[in-house]
C-alpha cells in the first residue's frame, strides 16, 4: 500500500484494534461493518481492513504476545518518535511499549495523565488518513474527568494550536475539539468549563465507525457474539450506539 509523509504532525494517522484472535475478529469485523481484509506489511498476524477500496483500520493479534488489552487505539502522525516519548514521559505520564522499529516506521503504545491509551507513529501514512487531505474514516472522541486538562497535555505532546502545526483546537458542544482546515479530526469531552472532574468517567479514546443503519448493525454485532454497551441514541450529530466485540474490544458505530 502506498503512504505518504504526514502532512500535519500531530493528528490521527490510524486505529487498530489488539486482538487475540485475528481470525475471529476479521469474521467478526466483517459481518458487522462489511469490511474485507487484505494482509499488510507487518506480517501474518496483522490485516488491514478496507471499507471499498478505502483503507480504514489495522488488525493485529498482539493482545497476548505484548501483553495489552483487547482494545481500539487511537495513532497520532509525529516527526520523531524519541522526541514524543520524551515529552509524554516528562509530563508524568507513561509510555508503555516502544518506540520500536515497525515494518517502515517506528511507533509506541503510551497512557496519558489520566491513563487513556493511545499509540504514536513515525512513518509514511496512507493517504485515508492524511488529515490535510481527507477527513479521517474513523470518528475519535476522547471521554476523560477533565477535557482540558487532558487537551493541555495531548498539546504540548503533539504540538496542537502551536505556531508551526496545523492542528487548531476549538470548544464546541460542551466538548474540546480538534480541527485540520475546519475539519474535526478528534474531540475531547469530559465535563463543563470549570466543573469538578467526573471520578467515574474511565478515561479512554473511543473508536467510531459509520454504518447505513445504526439500529441493524446493533442486531448484527449481538447475532455474531458481540454485546451491546450503550444501546441505539440520538444527539446532535446523529445516531450512534456503543459496542463490544465477542473478545471485550469496545468501539461505537454512528450514522452515516
Amino acid at each position: 500500500m502506498p503512504s505518504t509523509v504526514p502532512s500535519v504532525y500531530g493528528a490521527p494517522c490510524w486505529v487498530s484494534l489488539a486482538t487475540g484472535d485475528l481470525d475471529a475478529a476479521q469474521r467478526y469485523y466483517a459481518e458487522v461493518l462489511g469490511w474485507a481484509f487484505r494482509p499488510g506489511s507487518l506480517g501474518e498476524e496483522f490485516s488491514v481492513a478496507y471499507s471499498g477500496e478505502v483503507p480504514v483500520a489495522g488488525m493485529g493479534a498482539i493482545a497476548r504476545t505484548m501483553g495489552v488489552a483487547v482494545q481500539w487505539t487511537p495513532f497520532f502522525a509525529v516527526e520523531d518518535a524519541n522526541t514524543t516519548a520524551s515529552r509524554i514521559r516528562e509530563r508524568s505520564a507513561t509510555v508503555a511499549v516502544g518506540p520500536i522499529r515497525m515494518g517502515e516506521g517506528r511507533t509506541a503504545l503510551a497512557a496519558d495523565l489520566a491513563g487513556a491509551p493511545f499509540g504514536f507513529w513515525e512513518g509514511g501514512v496512507l493517504p485515508s488518513w492524511d488529515a490535510g487531505r481527507v477527513g479521517p474514516p474513523a470518528r475519535l472522541e476522547l471521554r476523560t474527568r477533565d477535557a482540558f486538562a487532558a487537551a493541555i497535555f495531548y498539546a504540548e505532546v503533539f504540538g496542537w494550536a502551536s505556531e508551526t502545526g496545523r492542528c487548531e483546537v476549538d470548544y464546541q458542544y460542551d466538548a474540546v475539539v480538534v480541527l485540520v482546515d475546519g475539519r474535526t479530526v478528534a474531540t475531547l469531552r469530559g465535563g463543563a468549563v470549570e466543573s469538578a472532574p467526573d471520578p467515574h468517567i474511565r478515561p479512554r479514546w473511543h473508536v467510531s465507525f459509520a454504518v447505513g443503519d445504526v439500529d441493524e448493525a446493533v442486531k448484527t454485532a449481538v447475532a455474531a457474539g458481540g454485546a451491546v454497551a450503550i444501546s441505539p441514541s440520538d444527539d446532535p450529530f446523529g445516531r450512534t450506539a456503543e459496542l463490544f466485540d465477542p473478545e471485550g474490544g469496545l468501539f461505537t458505530v454512528h450514522s452515516r
